[in-house]
């Protein structure tokens, strides 16, 4: 039986840990007995979210990061650095999406989202993948997806851009697998591209509140934890075994 034993009281960074699947990978690796820095611009959520949990407050480091600024996740890294020596365990769980057609030319939203969801992921992974090579170069790095990186859903109109970032994810993801493995380096890489998951994403993407409610009554969608429940399988994996790309899905979701 696969277990989360051999990550007791090492290192996890979750970004985007403020809400979501971010908040719920964030306990589910704390209640694993590691130590956990959370990331996030909202402070103030990532402070509610190290009330609720009920483990030694010095294993938890709450990092205000924002993303599109390669300083500031240098010195997310460094800070981890000085306090724990590095990180063991990266989960990329930090993402924005705008619903914003190419013919609008909305620059602004096309680059957060080329920023946050490709440059800062692969920051954030460089950063993280130098850290587990001069630890125990056996570390594991999670890349949360999107089901857009294999599918663009029939009759969505503007979401190009967001779908473009996360099939570049995709990409990514056998890159740096290809990457590690020339370098003989025992760390690995795995994403997750959920479909339908109830978060803050929704409303965001649609700027509506009313739409992403109405959005997410249409069917039964997943929960953070579901998603969450995800990482620990893949982190409880032995050496050997390295799961890609887990697709999932609502059981009740068409596209």
């Amino acid at each position: 039986m696969y277990t989360l034993e051999r990550w007791t009281g090492r290192v996890a960074l979750i970004t985007g840990a403020s809400s979501g699947i971010g908040r719920a990978v964030a306990k589910k690796l704390a209640e694993a007995g590691m130590r956990i820095a959370i990331c996030s611009r909202r402070k103030e959520q990532l402070e509610q979210l190290v009330n609720q949990l009920d483990i030694d407050p010095t294993s938890v480091l709450v990092l205000p990061v924002d993303l599109r600024f390669p300083k500031e996740i240098k010195e997310v890294f460094n800070q981890v650095n000085a306090i724990w020596g590095g990180v063991d365990v990266l989960v990329n769980n930090a993402g924005v999406g705008y619903k914003t057609p190419v013919y609008q030319g909305n620059l602004d939203l096309w680059r957060e989202m080329v920023d946050v969801n490709i440059l800062a992921l692969c920051h954030c992974t460089y950063e993280a993948m130098t850290n587990m090579r001069k630890r125990e170069d056996n570390g594991h790095i999670i890349l949360i997806s999107s089901l857009g990186a294999y599918r663009h859903k029939p009759g969505s109109i503007g979401n190009g851009m967001y779908v473009a970032t996360k099939r570049a994810v995709r990409s990514l993801t056998e890159s740096i697998r290809m990457e590690l493995r020339s370098l003989g380096s025992n760390i690995r890489i795995s994403a997750i591209s959920p479909g339908l998951v109830e978060t803050e994403f929704a409303e965001r993407f649609l700027q509506n509140a009313e739409a992403a409610s109405d959005l997410y009554q249409k069917t039964q969608t997943l929960n953070p934890s579901d998603i969450a429940e995800i990482v620990g399988f893949i982190l409880s994996c032995p050496q050997h075994v390295q799961p890609h790309d887990v697709i999932v899905r609502p059981t009740r979701q068409l596209s």
